[in-house]
């Protein structure tokens, strides 16, 4: 099973920067896609930025393209969330996970994940 670690979050205010740091250990999958999602309060878990293992591959949803840059480290079972330009709105506990492909995080969204991370909190003032 694979342990995740967040961190990185923190309060920041609308148009700043933060960058979050998610580690894999344990029974991490080689070749595999590592993202990020974040859940709001009152809301489900949802799909923010996905990268393949050569990093050839990325997926962004509409609501962070332009704004935030997922990039990994595979040495150190580690993906990055840059995040610049914040807005209120992206203000939510943030976390990683790994899957087989791109296409099949994107598909699947935040069900039928083994396990997840504490997350790291994201707080964005106006």
């Amino acid at each position: 099973q694979v342990q995740l670690v967040e961190s990185g979050g923190g309060l920041v205010q609308a148009g700043g920067s933060l960058r979050l740091s998610c580690v894999a250990s344990g029974r991490t999958f080689r070749s595999s896609a590592m993202g990020w999602f974040c859940q709001a309060p009152g809301k489900e878990r949802e799909l923010v930025a996905v990268m393949s293992w050569s990093g050839g591959g990325t997926y962004y949803a509409d609501s962070v393209k332009g704004r935030f840059t997922i990039s990994r480290d595979n040495a150190k079972d580690t993906v990055y969330l840059q995040m610049n330009k914040l807005k209120p709105e992206d203000t939510a506990v943030y976390y990683c996970n790994v899957d087989s492909t791109v296409a099949t995080m994107v598909r699947r969204g935040s069900t039928d994940f083994a396990s997840w991370g504490q997350g790291t909190q994201v707080t964005v003032s106006s």
